[in-house]
């Protein structure tokens, strides 16, 4: 008699890049990598982020094509040598192993979509994610290396068109969609998930972002990102979490479950009038 196959339940798993799955942020270390001070480079993207110039995310993308200090040296190799030096989180194989086979009865496909260059993430992953599950601003270059244009930016609603195109190519509903991400450039791709019924996963305080997605988790470790996956999408209790990572040699030695109030408390504003006349009604009154 033949085995019924049990049919894995399949989920797009997306993750931003820059701060989510590394340490430290592309620009910066691009930036290092040139010879200009990350200072300067702070300095030009804060004040485009500040004027709004363009999509949250996408300051770096801009710099390259616009700033002529940047768009001067910048060469496809110095892209993909920037993307040797960022620091990657932990154990980003293991989760990319357990969300693609370890889950019984569940398969997550595993893609990074970022605004930084297409060549910073896929030097950066290479040997873990495959190249073309990662999605990144991308470039036209000229005969002598140099960037000619923007072919696509892969930040703000970039991120969210990115997303619709997966769904569309993996014939996936928009409730198998889980996203992680830790800044505000996530927060238009993470209110499109939500309003679809995907799961949203923050990992920063990001107070803008935090409010908005579903689950908030902090920790050095990309694993931890695998904790409100199994809790909220595969149903699984506390303790088969901890049993599943000590069956892999790897021990939650501390879990924190906290709910934060995010306050500003400043003293009631009295309108000018109404100070101007308190005197009069104290001197009434007396």
């Amino acid at each position: 008699m033949l085995e019924k196959i049990q049919l894995k339940k399949r989920y797009i798993f997306a993750s931003d890049f820059d701060q989510t799955l590394s340490f430290n942020d592309s620009g910066y270390v691009l930036a290092e990598l040139l010879g200009i001070s990350t200072s300067e480079f702070e300095r030009k993207a804060t004040g485009m982020a500040k004027l709004n110039l363009v999509q949250q995310g996408g300051e770096l993308a801009y710099l390259l094509l616009h700033d002529p200090e940047f768009r001067s040296r910048v060469r496809r190799e110095h892209l993909y040598q920037a993307g040797k030096a960022v620091r990657l989180k932990p154990n980003i194989d293991s989760l990319y192993s357990f969300l693609s086979d370890e889950v019984e009865g569940y398969h997550f496909d595993f893609y990074v979509i970022s605004a930084g260059p297409v060549e910073v993430i896929r030097s950066a992953l290479e040997g873990i994610i495959p190249p073309e599950h990662i999605y990144g601003t991308e470039f036209e270059y000229n005969s002598d290396g140099e960037i000619a244009r923007i072919k696509q930016v892969t930040a703000g609603y970039g991120k969210v068109a990115v997303i619709d195109q997966l769904l569309e190519k993996l014939r996936t509903g928009p409730d198998r969609i889980v996203y992680v991400g830790d800044g505000s450039s996530d927060i238009h791709v993470m209110l499109h998930v939500n309003r679809r019924d995907g799961f949203t996963i923050a990992v920063s305080e990001n107070k803008y972002l935090a409010p908005i997605a579903k689950r908030s988790v902090i920790s050095d470790s990309a694993l931890a990102i695998l904790v409100p996956i199994l809790e909220e999408v595969v149903g699984w209790d506390s303790a088969s979490i901890r049993d599943l990572f000590e069956a892999k040699g790897l021990l939650i030695q501390q879990w924190d479950k906290v709910q934060t109030d995010m306050l500003t408390i400043v003293p009631i504003a009295v309108p000018q009038e109404e100070m101007a006349e308190e005197p009069a009604r104290i001197a009434i009154a007396d």
